[in-house]
């Protein structure tokens, strides 16, 4: 109970009960701005733009190094999103990284990063390929770290500061090449590296709380994984940090961050989408 005592006439004693008012009511936290960064082919453009609802501001310069708007305004229908980074040194991909997916097997102390060629990328609604031998090709939804800055050896505490936002993939797998004990391979290099098994996009979102987004894969128009980033085991951050301290990092690196739930084949003809909040749809069909 909160008493005031006063002395003051009828528009003072309104007011100030409506700064008490205000003073104790719960305030909603700040959030900050989300930019989604693109990039997209227009004829024969191909540039970075910021989406802005139905529009892409088109952007000059890196990315990575305070790019400028033009000026120019394209109707998002109107262009092809491409995946977001045209040639990242490296793709990193976490292995065993939500409880959901290891079944019974305990989660491993550390991340679990494996290679992945960029030659493997795939761009939104372009089709996802089965190569000649695979029968057994499953979708995983994954969040997709974009790294921003050149990263070695920095701390989880650090790490924030090198993530330059967050986006969509599908780490597609044949899962005879990649499991089977007779015939597997000795590394995935084909079963999660073949072409097209890295879809990644349609945008890159920077100022988002990535360690929060409810993220699902639909097949067909059917849930098939519904998980969210904060039962990650390996957080964000830790993924970066503890990968730095034996690679450099460097600006448009990739890494998936790992797959929740159950899989299951896909076939030609379906269409497998990738939604993670805040984000978008990333969308392909299986040729």
């Amino acid at each position: 109970m909160i008493y005031i005592t006063f002395t003051m006439n009828r528009r003072e004693l309104l007011t100030g009960i409506g700064a008490v008012a205000t003073a104790l009511a719960p305030q909603a936290p700040a959030q900050s701005k989300v930019t989604k960064y693109c990039r997209f082919k227009k004829g024969n453009l191909v540039a970075h733009g910021i989406v802005d609802g139905d529009t892409v501001r088109q952007l000059s310069g890196d990315l990575f190094a305070n790019p400028k708007e033009t000026g120019a305004r394209h109707k998002l229908s109107e262009v092809k999103l491409l995946y977001p980074i045209e040639k990242p040194s490296k793709i990193l991909a976490l292995a065993g990284n939500y409880r959901s997916h290891l079944g019974t097997a305990a989660p491993r102390p550390n991340p679990e990063p494996f290679y992945k060629p960029p030659s493997c990328l795939q761009n939104p609604e372009d089709p996802i390929i089965f190569p000649p031998g695979a029968t057994n090709v499953h979708y995983e939804c994954e969040l997709v770290i974009v790294i921003g800055k050149t990263t070695r050896q920095v701390t989880e505490a650090q790490a924030k500061d090198y993530i330059f936002g967050v986006t969509c993939g599908n780490d597609v797998s044949e899962r005879i090449w990649q499991n089977d004990p007779k015939i597997k391979d000795v590394q995935w290099w084909r079963a999660k590296g073949a072409d097209t098994f890295g879809p990644v996009g349609p945008v890159i979102a920077r100022g988002i709380d990535y360690g929060n987004l409810h993220i699902m894969t639909r097949l067909n128009g059917k849930v098939m994984q519904d998980e969210n980033t904060s039962h990650l085991v390996h957080n964000c951050d830790k993924v970066v940090s503890f990968i730095s301290q034996s690679t450099t990092l460097f600006p448009g690196d990739l890494i998936f961050t790992g797959t929740g739930g159950t899989t299951t084949a896909m076939k030609r003809g379906d269409v497998v989408e990738v939604e993670i909040e805040g984000i978008g749809i990333l969308r392909n069909p299986v040729a």
